[in-house]
Order: structure tokens, then C-alpha cells, then sequence
């Protein structure tokens, strides 16, 4: 059940809303409009006076609800009008019009319009001109000439919303905390609607402002990128001329009076506001480099790989800044896509984006690698290269988002934990797309029979656990090529296997020979040879140590992990 207060003003704000209640509606058809519930029990009802002019029934109505504020004078408060459509699920029962009688009392009690036993209480009505939903309408203004006490009115009738779910058996909805972005209202979904949008204004700047901040290292290029991307900005000054804030239009998106509708950017997101956009670029502005860069890929990926080290052991505070740079990656990721995966991709990322906003004050400290990363990936499309990259970062994001999910559900966070659930559907489907053609091209490069037996001896001394799953995985032959060709550049692929295997345990992998695969592709391109490593490339053949030496795991998980099935 879905609740939203709308607020109105104006001297004809009550009158108007009660002939759209009653009226044949602007985009959903209205049927049978008529009264439910009201504040006394028996106010007219323009739907139920068959021998009296609708309309006049109509004025009759605003009239009586508005009287409390017309009493008031020129003391009236500026915004008179409290509006909240209550929406049942589509495959909620259809409730019967006492239901939705008590509900509407319910709800203005809690939200302290019409507190129960109060007969001074704000006038209202509720109003239900279809089977899934009715409209509360009430003037703010109690009939004691006093206002109501609504502090927090959104938040109380959320509670209210997810009590009545429970006693009436409908469809319960994730009790959300505040955090999440400013949804698009009716008008716009509608607007969108009619100039043929799948997506509204206010999503598409969300979504255009969030990739300018995760692009971006000054907030001169922050507004430089805003602008590339077509969108219109309005920087807001103070009298020192100094930038205190900016808005944000789409050319075309005009309102009734031919002008640009703008957004500010806290409007968008709370995080999207001025203020915010400069925290994020001073907390995480790139350090001076000490040495040469490596793969952007392999150190995003790396990057991506820490975060469920960090969800677990760390506080909260840093996980709840790995999330916020784990969502600006996959805000950036479509951009360096193939154009096939790059509307799942902006899918999963959307969604993701509800999974990085709690009541916890994030520490972007120990972000800056993965942002910066994946900001060189960004600038040089050159590093895309045959699709591994995106691959092996993929794969670690799965575990990341995962590990997400977890770290919500055990804060409690409803709405973040189903929204990391859903990212890992889209992010399953983007990953089998992408992996799928390199790991087919490395497999028709395997090695020859007794490298592979080398190979599997190996593993069956040092995994025996894993040993036959893995020599029975399709993708076996694409860990074999990979390991054949970190051989042939002076690797010793027995010290590559048991550092990929010390990484993170297998026991959650559906594919571990392709988890291996990302893992030992990486660790073979990242470190360069030794000059032992380069001597040995000089020799046509390269034996495997009887008895390798293992190195001790690399940031092993001592807490629970949560059970994921990957790919």
C-alpha cells in the first residue's frame, strides 16, 4: 500500500482538487467517483446527489472543507491543502468501501490531520473514484482556527501504511528510512507518457548529474561534463558572486509557459547538492601517483574485490563509503560498455543507486582507488580492449553487490537490501553476455593434453576439495589457456593457481574454474617477472614444483559470509 502527500496552495487550491476527484481524470479514467469517509460523517457527496447539479455539489464540498481556513482571513497559512492517493497493489483483493473508510481514518490520524476523539480536528474526505485506490483530501487548518501538529506526517504514515498491510493481509512493502531519492510525481510520469519517454525528466538529470560527479575530479569539470551531456546548467550565486548552488534543465522540456523546467540538484538527490558534489570531489581527489600505472581494469577490479573485506571487518562509516563508490562504478560502467549490455547495465545501476543511500555518514577515504580507476577506464577507451576487463570486473562487483545485500539486511536497511537483490539480476544477466565470448575465445586456445594434466595435478594436491568440480567445469578449458599463457610470459602458473585460490573461497562459486579464470588472468598481467621469472622464458618447456609452496591466503573472511550462487 502506497501512500503520498501532496501539498497545495492558492485561493482555489481546494475547489480544484475536488473537481479532479471528481471529474473524468487526466489519465487514468475515473469511475464512479463518490465519497468513502469524511470528518464528520455526512459531508456532501458530488457523487451520490443524483437530483442536485454535480458541480454545485462540488462547490458545496470545497466550500465546507475550506471554511476553517476562510475563518482565519488574511492570517491563513499559505499552503491550505493536504493530498495523499493511498494505492493498493495490483494483486491486492479488492477492498470494500468501509476498507478503505477505515483506512483513510487511520491515515489522518496518523499523520495528525484528524487525531481519533479529536472533533476539532482538521476537516477532511476521502474520495474513491477506482478499485485500487482512494484520495484524501484535507485543509490545514483545524476547526479550532489552530494547525495541525504534522511533524514528520511522511514518515508516520509509511508506519501506518505497513500496519495496515499486515492487519488487512496485503502485499507488505520494505519500510523505507528517509534516504531515498525524491521520486518523479504523477504530472511528470504523465508528461513523460505523452512526449512518447519511457523515463522522466527528473530521472534522466539524476542520472546524467550522478555519472558528472562519478566522472569527475573538480567541480570545473563537473559542470563542464553536465554540459557535454547536453544538459542545461544554472549556476545559483550569492552577492559575493561566489557559486552556492546550480540547477539543471533538459533543452525541450519546456512547462505551460514555454520555459525550461529546472531542478536543483539537491531537488534530484540529497546527495546531488552543491555542498554534497564538493565534499565528494575534495574527499576523494586523486593522490599523486608514486609509481606506474597499471590496468585501470585490474585495479578497479582489485578495488571492487576489497569491498566485502570492507563490509565485513571495517566500520560502518567506511562500508557505507565503499557502497557510495561501488554505485558511482556502475553509474560510469554503460559508458565503457558494449552497446548490447548498456540498458541492462544503466538498469542495474539505477537500482543500485537506492542501495547506496542509509542514515550513515559515509567515509570516502579509502574509495579513491576504485574511483580513480575506473575514471582512467573511462578516458581511455583504448584499455577496453577484448572484453576481459569488463568481464573480471563484473565478476567481482557480483560478490560485492552480494555482500551488500548482506551488510543491509543486517543493518536492517529493507529497502537497500531488495534494491542490491535486484541489481544482481541485471548484473548476472550483463555478466553471462559479456564473459561468455571471451571465455569461449580462450577455450579454443587450450593447451595441449600434458600441460593440462600438469595443470589438474596441481590442483587435485593442493584443492582436492574443489579439484574435481573444477576439472568438470565447462570453463576448465579456458583456466587452462589462461594459465598456459601467464606460462609462456614467465609465470609460474603453480604459484598464479595457489594465489588466485588463496584470493576468496570457492565453496559459493557455480563456475570456480571461471572464477579462476578472471583471477589468474589478472594476477598474470599485473606483476611483472622476476628476472628469474624472465630467464625461465628463454626455456621451451616449464615443469610444475613437485611440492609448490603456498602463500597464505589474501585477505581471508573470518565472519559468515552470505551464500551467493554466482555464475
Amino acid at each position: 500500500m502506497i501512500p503520498k502527500i501532496i501539498l497545495g496552495k492558492g485561493a482555489r487550491a481546494t475547489r480544484r482538487l475536488i473537481g479532479y476527484l471528481y471529474g473524468p481524470g487526466s489519465a487514468n479514467e475515473h469511475a464512479d467517483p463518490h465519497l468513502v469517509a469524511s470528518w464528520n460523517g455526512f459531508a456532501p457527496d458530488p457523487g451520490r446527489s443524483p437530483h442536485r447539479n454535480p458541480r454545485d455539489v462540488e462547490d458545496q464540498l470545497a466550500a465546507q472543507l475550506d471554511q476553517p481556513v476562510k475563518m482565519l482571513g488574511d492570517k491563513a497559512p499559505e499552503t491550505t491543502v493536504w493530498h495523499c492517493p493511498v494505492r493498493a497493489a495490483p494483486e491486492d483483493p479488492i477492498l470494500t468501501d468501509a476498507q478503505w473508510a477505515d483506512i483513510a481514518r487511520r491515515i489522518v490520524a496518523a499523520a495528525g490531520i484528524a487525531p481519533e476523539g479529536d472533533e476539532e480536528a482538521c476537516r477532511w474526505v476521502a474520495v474513491r473514484h477506482a478499485d485500487d485506490h482512494i484520495h484524501i483530501a484535507a485543509t490545514l487548518v483545524r476547526q479550532d482556527s489552530r494547525r495541525p501538529r504534522r511533524d514528520h506526517d511522511i514518515r508516520a504514515v509509511q508506519r501506518e501504511a505497513r500496519k495496515i498491510e499486515t492487519d488487512l493481509g496485503l502485499r507488505r512493502l520494505n519500510p523505507g528510512d528517509g534516504t531515498a531519492a525524491k521520486r518523479p510525481t504523477s504530472k511528470e510520469h504523465f508528461k513523460a507518457k505523452r512526449q512518447g519517454q519511457d523515463t522522466t525528466t527528473r530521472e534522466i538529470l539524476r542520472t546524467r548529474v550522478r555519472r558528472a560527479m562519478a566522472a569527475a575530479s573538480t567541480e570545473t569539470e563537473f559542470f563542464a561534463l553536465l554540459e557535454a551531456t547536453g544538459v542545461a546548467v544554472r549556476p545559483k550565486t550569492g552577492p559575493s558572486g561566489d557559486v552556492l548552488g546550480y540547477s539543471v534543465a533538459l533543452p525541450g522540456d519546456l512547462n505551460k509557459h514555454g520555459e525550461l523546467v529546472w531542478f536543483s540538484g539537491s531537488t534530484l538527490a540529497g546527495d546531488l547538492s552543491l555542498p554534497k558534489v564538493r565534499h565528494r570531489l575534495t574527499a576523494t581527489a586523486p593522490e599523486p601517483a608514486s609509481v606506474r600505472p597499471a590496468d585501470p581494469w585490474h585495479q578497479a577490479t582489485a578495488a571492487t574485490e576489497r569491498i566485502p573485506h570492507h563490509l565485513t571487518h571495517g566500520d560502518d562509516p567506511i562500508a557505507q563509503g565503499q557502497l557510495v563508490a561501488l554505485g558511482e562504478a556502475l553509474d560510469l560502467l554503460p559508458l565503457t560498455a558494449p552497446a548490447a549490455v548498456r540498458s541492462e547495465l544503466e538498469r542495474a545501476a539505477a537500482l543500485f543507486e537506492r542501495a547506496t543511500r542509509s542514515r550513515i555518514t559515509a567515509d570516502l577515504d579509502s574509495t579513491r582507488a576504485l574511483r580513480r580507476s575506473v575514471q582512467t577506464i573511462l578516458r581511455t577507451p583504448a584499455a577496453t580492449r577484448d572484453g576481459a576487463g569488463l568481464a573480471m570486473l563484473l565478476d567481482a562487483a557480483l560478490i560485492a553487490v552480494a555482500f551488500a545485500r548482506h551488510w543491509h539486511r543486517a543493518h536492517q536497511h529493507a529497502q537497500q537490501e531488495a534494491a542490491a537483490q535486484q541489481t544482481l539480476v541485471h548484473l548476472q544477466t550483463v555478466y553471462a553476455q559479456v564473459a561468455v565470448p571471451v571465455l569461449d575465445d580462450l577455450a579454443r586456445r587450450t593447451p595441449g593434453i600434458q600441460t593440462k594434466q600438469r595443470y589438474a595435478r596441481h590442483l587435485q594436491q593442493t584443492v582436492p576439495e574443489h579439484a574435481d568440480r573444477i576439472l568438470k567445469d565447462p570453463a576448465w578449458d579456458a583456466l587452462t589457456t589462461t594459465l598456459a599463457d601467464a606460462e609462456t610470459a614467465g609465470h609460474n602458473p603453480a604459484t598464479l593457481l595457489d594465489q588466485a585460490l588463496g584470493q576468496r573461497t570457492l565453496d559459493d562459486a557455480r563456475s570456480p574454474a571461471r572464477a579462476l579464470t578472471w583471477r589468474v588472468h589478472r594476477l598474470g598481467q599485473r606483476h611483472a617477472p622476476s628476472p628469474l621469472a624472465q630467464a625461465a622464458m628463454a626455456r621451451s618447456t616449464t615443469r610444475l614444483p613437485a611440492t609448490p609452496v603456498r602463500p597464505p591466503a589474501a585477505t581471508p573472511t573470518a565472519v559468515q559470509q552470505p551464500q551467493v550462487r554466482r555464475r
